[in-house]
């Protein structure tokens, strides 16, 4: 007996794999006061949590936090941060998106909009440095003002641009904002990884943050992002900064508005079979970091040569 124990725990510590659990989220039929070991509700309460943010207080190292796409996006800014939201090397902790998206985007509130003049009008978010507008969840064509510009653009009818700390946008004659179904980036940050290690994000849509998408912000290694779309987020939609290593395969990044990847300080990103598309802002923007392209060393400071051509906004 005393030897089958020993050969028990020796299996669970030469294979951590076999101590994960999956933790179930549902943002439709969960309920943060249940544990997430199932995918469907139950009397013994061990159904899924309602949010991410719960799955990841619940999840220990190693773990899977499953998400379930029901067709209404996750509205959440979440932290993947230390020990218990890392992995194991041959068991990295893995956050699963099946598809589903996390949007950090608001409705723009009608008592917000004030006229300025003919057919523009402004309103003033809480956050303002970086900024989206979306119509229909689809980033409106923006205008860009220059540095230190003393006027405001020219504004065709559907265009927007940010100017002195407020959005300015201008509608179709006859129309007034609160006609439309406009939105803009109210939440910092989609996922921020911080000091972990061996994580794994995966079949997950990232959009609608006023900063990034996906920021590892510092110190988060062997970070994998697979088959993760990052779109209309305020500044990049993957930024890699600080001594991160991570690897983006398969990923799409587009309509963000600085860059669809930017690095930073002494990190290292790895693209692999990506599609950075350049319609909106660079395809990469490098302030320090090593960028390894499909195999090639990017040592440049700015790509903007489109990968793959067309908005996928429009997807």
């Amino acid at each position: 007996m005393r030897i089958a124990l020993w050969t028990l725990l020796t299996l669970f510590a030469a294979c951590p794999s076999l101590l994960a659990r999956d933790i179930h989220v549902n943002n439709i039929s969960g309920d943060d006061r249940f544990l997430g070991y199932s995918q469907h509700a139950s009397s013994t309460k061990t159904g899924p949590v309602r949010t991410i943010a719960k799955a990841l207080r619940v999840a220990k190292k190693g773990d899977r936090v499953v998400l379930a796409n029901t067709g209404i996006p996750y509205k959440e800014s979440i932290t993947l941060q230390g020990t218990l939201n890392s992995g194991f090397p041959d068991a990295p902790f893995r956050l699963v998106g099946n598809g589903a998206t996390l949007d950090g985007s608001a409705p723009v509130p009608a008592e917000g909009w004030k006229h300025y003049r003919d057919n523009v009008f402004r309103f003033r978010p809480s956050r303002m440095q970086y900024q989206q507008l979306f119509k229909d969840d689809v980033p409106v064509a923006r205008v860009v003002v220059e540095k230190g510009a003393y006027a405001l653009p020219k504004l065709e009818p559907l265009t927007w641009c940010l100017y002195n700390g407020h959005v300015y946008f201008c509608v179709e004659d006859g129309q007034l904002p609160r006609f439309y179904n406009l939105s803009y980036s109210s939440l910092p940050v989609g996922i921020t990884l911080y000091k972990v290690r061996h994580v794994v994000v995966r079949d997950l849509v990232v959009q609608g943050f006023q900063i990034d998408g996906v920021n590892a912000h510092d110190s988060a290694f062997s970070v994998e992002l697979i088959n993760v779309t990052a779109r209309g987020n305020g500044r990049s939609g993957i930024s890699i900064g600080g001594a991160s290593r991570a690897t983006l395969n398969t990923c799409l990044a587009g309509s963000n508005g600085v860059a669809q990847l930017r690095t930073e300080g002494w990190s290292n990103t790895e693209v692999q079979d990506s599609d950075l598309l350049a319609e909106s802002a660079p395809s990469i923007v490098r302030d320090g970091g090593r960028v390894i392209v499909d195999s090639v060393e990017f040592h440049g400071d700015v790509l903007e040569k489109d990968i793959v051509p067309g908005d996928m906004a429009e997807e």
